[in-house]
């Protein structure tokens, strides 16, 4: 079939690459626009755009999916189909060009997990077992019916971006393996309606406010909050006004008061929390870089009963 891909982060990187050693022909690649990063505020190109230009596709950077002249391009390119992964919400016009609709792949195992962010929100929830699945797109979000999904475990210590490159890879397998199968005719599409029971969980886009550390809750919890927000943004707590972001911890036995730091010692730094004890292995105070808790004990001088957040 001939395609046109739409992804712009890390994550759609190999499913693009899976297509360009299937038998099905890529013919155009959109991505989101540059965008200034770093110190210097220097435009950068998103990974997708960099992929698809070292593998000689044209690259589309539409600054909005409605402009006339994107959309009439797109339809000259006479597509069969549209390929999205990790990429913006399609206009209906969008969807209407091509004659066999437009597949997505979903990082999540749906109808659980709709929304901007499937993998934080898996990881928040303490899931042990999370998936792909691919579906077809409709004008509702992740809401089109399920043409194939694959379940996969959740290790104890993945943290976001772990678990994404796993899924990332896993998920460019059954995208391949739908596409292949679509064009054999032997898929059945399950509308997403038949799995719903009861209330599911949602994956909304993550706020500022989700990445603050309560130390009110259990230690088990903030664990998995840290794993769902590394190796990026990172979950934050404050040292003496100074912003402090957790990137690895463990959950052990204890008992504290939340937030009060209990023991620091060996490379060993252990916070109060509701219930438990919160180790941590690594953080970044700001203005310093990431480190492991022995490093940054050997520069800060930090005591038992000291009280974060």
């Amino acid at each position: 079939m001939r395609l046109v891909y739409m992804g712009t982060p890390e994550f759609a990187n190999p499913s693009l690459i899976k297509l360009h050693q299937s038998s099905h022909q890529v013919v155009a690649v959109v991505t989101g626009p540059d965008k200034p990063a770093g110190r210097g505020r220097k435009l950068q190109s998103p990974p997708v755009k960099r992929l698809a230009e070292n593998l000689g596709y044209p690259v589309l950077q539409p600054a909005s999916l409605k402009e006339d002249r994107f959309q009439s391009y797109l339809a000259d390119m006479a597509a069969d189909l549209f390929v999205v992964v990790a990429f913006r919400i399609l206009p209906d016009a969008l969807l209407l060009i091509p004659p066999r609709g437009a597949v997505n792949l979903h990082p999540s195992l749906l109808p659980k997990y709709r929304g901007a962010a499937p993998i934080q929100h898996c990881l928040l929830a303490g899931e042990t077992i999370t998936g792909v699945t691919t579906i077809t797109l409709t004008s509702q979000i992740d809401a089109g019916d399920i043409l194939l999904q694959h379940e996969h475990p959740i290790q104890p210590d993945d943290d976001y971006g772990s678990l994404a490159e796993r899924l990332a890879t896993i998920g460019a397998d059954i995208l391949v393996e739908t596409l292949d199968s679509l064009e054999a005719g032997k898929i059945q599409p399950r509308p997403q309606a038949e799995l719903m029971t009861g209330e599911l969980p949602r994956a909304p886009k993550i706020t500022p406010a989700d990445l603050l550390i309560r130390w009110d809750r259990p230690a088990a919890v903030i664990t998995n909050q840290i794993r769902a927000f590394s190796p990026g943004p990172g979950a934050v707590t404050f040292l003496d006004g100074h912003r402090l972001k957790l990137f690895k911890a463990l959950a052990v036995p204890g008992q504290g008061e939340p937030g009060e730091v209990l023991g620091v010692s060996q490379g060993r730094l252990q916070v109060g929390t509701s219930e438990g004890v919160l180790e941590v292995a690594e953080l970044q105070l700001e203005g310093r870089q990431r480190m492991t808790v022995n490093e940054f004990l050997r520069g800060t001088h930090l005591e038992p009963g000291k009280v974060l957040g």
